[in-house]
């Protein structure tokens, strides 16, 4: 057995030789076999939209909300998780977009972002010059099955069941950076049929937009299209069906869904 493999492997070796890899080369070359949709997101102001690569995220980047979540603003580092790229739900600015409540949860919960969107990257990006590779900024939602992500947490699992999952990452129109500049500061709250749960300032967050894009490039290269939700203020909390939620960053467009 070990001689007819060796065997095969030789005869494989020889078809590299001799000159039959443009088979592979055609395929290669070949259309794909189905479509698939891109993501894509509305800029204001602007005909163009901006395409969706990958979708990353903070947690317990406010000093409040890591409290609230059993953290220790002090001393944890940051750490960061992934959506699907097509979890994405777009909300016209000064529409109410009905969200729908998502199915295997009994605990679904708001989380009010600043999303910082790119439009070049790299690998290793210093923090000076981080914010150069900011197209622009929306406001956006982490919705979470919270149940299903303690449980996952319990059982020392990947929670990605309880963050990623169809529409779970409402986002409003993106604002050029060119017309707003960097939001460094500015009221960012959050509120359910009106009344507020989520309160605090930009200028609160541990880890700075420049200083998530610096990091998350020692891991990953960064590249046209990536989106970063850059955590959430204290104050989350479960929604049901027929609550109306808004959310306002100083500066952006509210962003308004009802749970249907």
């Amino acid at each position: 057995m070990l001689g007819s493999r060796r065997h095969i492997l030789g005869l494989g070796a020889g078809v590299v030789m001799t000159g039959l890899v443009p088979e592979t080369a055609a395929a290669s070359d070949s259309a794909p076999l189905f479509k698939v949709t891109p993501s894509l997101l509305p800029v204001a102001g602007q005909a163009g939209t901006f395409p969706v690569r990958r979708i990353y995220c903070i947690g317990r980047n406010y000093p409040d909300h890591a409290k609230e979540m059993g953290g220790d603003p002090k001393t944890e580092p940051p750490f960061f998780f992934q959506k699907a790229s097509d979890a994405v739900q777009i909300v016209p600015a000064g529409a109410t977009v009905e969200h729908p409540y998502p199915p295997l949860t009994n605990n679904y919960h708001y989380e009010l972002e600043l999303v910082a969107v790119l439009k070049s990257g790299g690998r290793n990006i210093p923090e000076a010059s981080a914010l150069d590779h900011v197209f622009g900024y929306a406001v956006g939602l982490d919705m979470t099955r919270r149940d299903l992500q303690q449980a996952m947490k319990d059982q020392r699992k990947p929670w990605e069941i309880g963050k990623s999952f169809d529409h779970a990452a409402p986002i409003g129109p993106i604002l050029p950076v060119v017309e707003t500049g960097h939001f460094t500061k500015g009221a960012i709250r959050l509120t359910v049929n009106g009344v507020v749960k989520q309160k605090d300032d930009l200028a609160s967050m541990i880890w700075s937009v420049a200083e998530q894009i610096s990091k998350l490039s020692e891991s990953s290269e960064l590249v046209a299209g990536d989106i970063i939700f850059s955590g959430t203020p204290a104050g989350v909390g479960p929604v049901v069906r027929g609550d109306v939620i808004t959310g306002h960053i100083d500066g952006l467009p509210d962003l308004t869904i009802k749970i249907v």
